[in-house]
């Protein structure tokens, strides 16, 4: 699983222009599964993403002392198949790589429930659907984490 990671001071996602989901600070969580995929690599990401120090202690100084969790952040859920595009061959991505949209949907509902069994507040987007993400970037910090590399 591959995720990329923007610290937001607010984002949202529209779909067939309805909002469906929308979150003031904190993680906008792009979302993509390969075939390889199992839950652990879900487990591993969730784990990752609440213990990463992104944000700053208000009262001092420092920078990048506190969690999401610690700040009271939220988090909104993008699934994003184009992550796995291979664009090394011609002009046309490859999404070979890519999962399955039966598997994939299954371990993007697993990532979303693991979230939210974690008393964050959560919002997604709708799988599969064409989808109008806004964002305003805090920072801006944007990670990509990948589940192949599995150390906390």
């Amino acid at each position: 699983m591959k995720v990329v990671l923007q610290k937001v001071r607010s984002s949202e996602v529209k779909v067939e222009n309805k909002t469906v989901g929308q979150i003031g600070h904190g993680f906008l969580l792009l979302l993509g599964v390969t075939h390889e995929d199992t839950e652990s690599s879900a487990d591993w990401l969730v784990e990752k993403i609440l213990k990463l120090r992104l944000f700053s202690d208000p009262g001092s100084d420092s920078f990048m002392e506190k969690n999401i969790v610690e700040v009271g952040g939220s988090l909104l859920v993008v699934s994003q198949f184009t992550l796995y595009g291979d664009c090394r061959k011609g002009t046309k991505p490859s999404f070979t790589d890519a999962a399955r949209p039966e598997q994939a949907e299954k371990l993007y509902n697993y990532f979303v429930e693991k979230l939210r069994s974690t008393q964050i507040k959560v919002e997604t987007g709708i799988f599969a659907a064409h989808m109008e993400v806004s964002l305003v970037n805090d920072g801006p910090i944007t990670l990509l984490l990948d589940s192949k590399t599995t150390t906390l």
